[in-house]
């Protein structure tokens, strides 16, 4: 069986967009590969080095996606800072990587501009070192991506194919697997990406009247003055989010020729959005509220990974120091 790492930085609770993005894709992956999830907490410091929320973090981010049906006996969550070895890794494979090839990674310099940052730490510019470590100390042989992180994993590609090709064979060359039906759910404020970071999100675990409240100030079709107005569904907000989330497809479709019609108002479609929400959300709402009343279950599925995960870059680390006459 192909072995997968992917994984998430603990930064809060995951919304909509992640479901869509990366959890709805994990469903399916952990019935079909030996699945790694790392809680890439160090990770989470190359932006924010304020620690003071992390280990609640941490706790929502594993709680979240237990939630939706993410199972535990089926795949192997671990905490990145709690493997040692992965950062001894990092250093091994900083020795073959240049720092033009960093500065050249796409995503840097989106997230330098998104964040305000004038000068990149080294810790941000060598993510994708660490990343690499990530992936190649449980020999992962797929990682799951969308299209804006493909430069990441051929950089690991690199790292893998130049200690190989230095050293001894030790490493598999991952490959980016990136899923032709996954998308980007944009924000309620109509703009291009679901984010904690702008404020314009539909979490998990909000409860009913929140997601209510969301949606009925969500951005929707500027050009329709009046009710009576002929509507564009095409790149609508609303309907982006009916299609993805409201099961009653009929219902759907009914709803857009109204709209394109002029016979049916925001304020209806938005009703509908809220009560189809809220429908997808509510059995992993009463799923959330049971697990976090299982007192040290989340310490103890961090704990057991953890340990399965660390075995395994121990031994990863011992053949990549034999191959280099460390040892």
């Amino acid at each position: 069986m192909k072995r997968i790492l992917t994984g998430d930085r603990p930064t809060g609770k995951l919304h909509l967009g992640h479901y869509v993005g990366s959890l709805k894709n994990r469903l399916r992956l952990q019935d079909e590969f030996e699945v790694y999830l790392l809680v890439a907490d160090l990770h989470a410091l190359t932006t924010n080095t304020d620690t003071r929320s992390l280990k609640q973090n941490i706790k929502d981010l594993v709680l979240d996606q237990l939630a939706v049906g993410i199972d535990p006996k089926k795949v192997t969550f671990c905490v990145q800072s709690q493997i040692p070895e992965d950062q001894e890794l990092a250093v091994v494979f900083s020795m073959l990587v240049s720092k033009p090839r960093l500065e050249r990674i796409p995503t840097l310099k989106e997230v330098m501009r998104d964040l305000k940052i004038e000068t990149a730490s080294l810790g941000l510019l060598s993510y994708p070192v660490l990343q690499a470590a990530d992936i190649l100390m449980v020999k992962a042989n797929l990682v799951p991506v969308g299209k804006d992180q493909a430069s990441h994993i051929e950089l690991t590609r690199e790292v893998a194919q130049k200690f190989n090709s230095t050293y001894k064979e030790t490493f598999p060359v991952p490959e980016a697997l990136i899923p032709k039906d996954i998308s980007t759910l944009p924000g309620i404020d109509g703009r291009q990406k679901m984010s904690k970071s702008l404020n314009n999100a539909i979490f998990l675990s909000d409860d009913e009247e929140i997601v209510r409240e969301k949606v009925m100030k969500m951005y929707t079709d500027p050009t329709r003055i009046h009710s009576t107005d002929p509507g564009h569904v095409e790149g609508n907000l609303l309907f982006i989010y009916h299609d993805a989330f409201n099961e009653n497809r009929i219902a759907v479709e009914e709803l857009k020729r109204r709209y394109q019609e002029g016979k049916v108002g925001d304020v209806e479609v938005k009703e509908k959005l809220a009560s189809a929400l809220n429908k997808f959300l509510g059995p992993i709402r009463t799923r959330r509220r049971r697990l976090e009343k299982e007192t040290g279950l989340v310490e103890k599925i961090l704990e057991e990974g953890t340990k399965k995960t660390r075995a395994q870059a121990k031994k990863t680390l011992q053949e990549a120091k034999a191959a280099m006459n460390l040892v």
